[in-house]
């Protein structure tokens, strides 16, 4: 099974490009067990999820030994692709295996009533942004050949003993619980990697497989097929399978065709209320800055009411800025929650650069703070409640929005909440994008901003629990855990948090204590899941520290008052002194 068509993309396209030669025969038996492939998708998938491949070697005792092969081939090559964009390769894969896995047992035992039914081995591998994600089960194998150096990138699952006899200490479709093993390998232009079934590799060493490729001038196909024959003329007794991947481009990120295929569109002209654009009716003007315009707009065919977002001419040639609000529209199409702005496709091709929203009629949580100076607690954990909702859809897709805070919180007469602005959020398959040494941007606002961001570190999922702690803390308080945000790690490093209790006496100890926690300094230190967080916001949690939540005096009386005592004899020292010289 393979899809090596396209394998060889335009040398201008952005993402990797590739080499394929294969060769499988079934050698001295009556079947063919191996089965192996390559899959190459089109347009920016290229980009963003790189190119699938894989080699699998059914067990030929289990009874459906092949069906197991070609199952973990075809699903992983078809599956993996059916994952979000946002996911990282090392959680798609590892999903995707899974369920591979699991059906692949479940189908053994029920129809050949044995956990012998239908095993594989597998060895997978992603070429993604200059990088090889390798997945590996049993003992068939990809060998990296570099120049004149060849390194093995899996690792036999087989105990051997004897010469010829051993047996598999792990594969597909054994157990429900398979490890998986998972490593990342940078790979450069001319590399070549070598998948092989073991009734190859147990006959032909790694240094003649190498030899091989380096002196075949008829193609990689002919070097496949010489490598499998030397197998079987050496007495090979099993099926022989031979892939041989070159890198052409490893598909390092290519920031100039990137941010091409961004600007491809004009920005769109100045509207005002009345004018028809690209299908739609400009109503009013919702809101402007200095970097966005917002309408109010309806389709003129069905006078559905949407909202539109375009970008500031200021910033017509800031490829940072492009990228950044092409990025909103992306994150919205991908993260789907009732608490979350829903983005719209449009009716027809869009001739500009713009995208559109549903019209939520609503105000900012920074104007409804404004307007409930001393919020009911019930009414801090419904918002919070609904925000935490929003987050964890950002999280299942592994997002991370980075730049909560109450004007990204809208909120409408009934209580509904939603999350905007999606333009700081970061996606892991992003992440895997970026240079391993690339420091980490400094997004969002200042006042919620996380403090690992400001020590210069990547965030997680908790740095968005942060966010949403300092929300929770200023809507019951007016103010900020810390006094302010955090301008540097020296800032980090001497602030301490103010005790929500210290400015209203309406806050538990005990749910100051959870907002301590949900805002800890340290992201160890602080609430690991956003359910964790609204509970302890409902009720007393006994595991949590209160006396953080407790002002100095009621802490630790004797240090205060030490403190106190120290500054006293330093001042009279001082007043002495003063009088002294009179």
């Amino acid at each position: 099974m393979d899809r090596v068509a396209d394998a060889v993309r335009q040398p201008d396209a952005p993402g990797p490009r590739i080499e394929v030669g294969q060769h499988s025969a079934a050698g001295v038996k009556s079947r063919n067990d191996d089965s192996y492939g390559v899959a190459i998708p089109a347009g920016a998938e290229l980009v963003s999820r790189g190119i699938a491949m894989a080699i699998a070697d059914g067990m030929s005792s289990s009874e459906g030994g092949k069906i197991a092969s070609e199952t973990c081939v075809k699903n992983f090559l078809e599956d993996y692709y059916a994952t979000p964009d946002s996911w990282a390769v090392k959680k798609s894969g590892a999903v995707v295996l899974k369920a591979i896995n699991n059906w692949l047992n479940g189908q053994g035992q029920h129809l050949h009533g044995s956990e012998q039914g239908m095993v594989t081995t597998f060895s997978g591998l992603v070429l993604k942004a200059g990088a090889a994600h390798v997945f590996h089960a049993g003992d068939t194998r990809i060998t990296l050949v570099r120049g004149a150096e060849v390194e093995p990138l899996t690792r036999d699952h087989r105990v051997h003993a004897g010469r010829r006899e051993g047996y598999l200490t792990r594969a597909f479709g054994i157990n429900p619980d398979l490890e998986i093993d998972y490593r990342v390998e940078p790979v450069a232009a001319g590399d070549v990697l070598v998948f092989t079934t073991d009734g190859v590799h147990e006959l032909v060493t790694p240094a003649q497989i190498a030899n091989v490729i380096r002196q075949s001038f008829d193609g990689l196909d002919r070097a496949a097929r010489t490598i499998t024959d030397l197998a079987l003329k050496r007495g090979s007794t099993d099926n022989v399978t031979c892939q041989i991947v070159r890198v052409l481009d490893p598909g390092l990120p290519d920031a100039e065709s990137h941010l091409k295929s961004l600007t491809k569109l004009p920005f769109p002209p100045e509207l005002a209320p009345g004018m028809a654009f690209e299908g739609l009716g400009i109503v009013r003007e919702l809101h402007t800055s200095k970097r966005t315009q917002v309408y109010l707009a309806e389709r003129l065919d069905t006078k559905e009411a949407l909202v539109l977002k375009t970008p500031s001419v200021n910033f017509e040639d800031d490829p940072v800025y492009i990228e950044m609000f092409s990025r909103e529209e992306w994150v919205g199409r991908l993260v789907q929650s009732p608490n979350v702005l829903r983005v719209i496709s449009p009716s027809s091709p869009r001739r500009s650069l713009y995208y559109l929203t549903e019209y939520f009629e609503a105000q900012t949580l920074r104007q409804w703070m404004h307007d409930n100076p001393c919020p009911e607690l019930s009414a801090v954990r419904a918002i919070v409640e609904q925000i935490a909702k929003g987050l964890r859809a950002f999280h299942r897709k592994d997002i991370l929005h980075q730049d909560l805070k109450p004007e990204n919180v809208m909120i409408d007469r009934h209580g509904l909440v939603k999350i905007i602005d999606f333009g700081s959020s970061r996606a892991a398959s992003q992440e895997e994008a970026a240079s391993a040494g690339d420091e980490p941007a400094l997004v969002g606002t200042l006042d919620y901003t996380a403090p690992e961001y400001i020590q210069g570190e990547r965030g997680t999922n908790r740095s968005d629990i942060y966010s949403l702690g300092v929300v929770a803390y200023e809507m019951l308080t007016g103010r900020l855990p810390y006094g302010k945000g955090f301008a540097s790690a020296r800032d980090v490093a001497r602030r301490a948090y103010v005790p929500a209790r210290t400015l209203c006496a309406d806050v538990p100890i005990w749910m100051d204590a959870a907002l301590a926690k949900a805002v800890a300094k340290r992201p160890s230190e602080r609430t690991e899941a956003l359910s964790a967080l609204v509970e302890d916001l409902k009720r007393p949690n006994p595991s949590l520290d209160y006396d953080r939540a407790k002002p100095l005096l009621a802490r630790d009386p004797l240090l205060l008052w030490r403190g106190l005592s120290a500054a006293l004899s330093f001042v009279i020292v001082v007043l002495l002194y003063l009088l002294s010289r009179n």
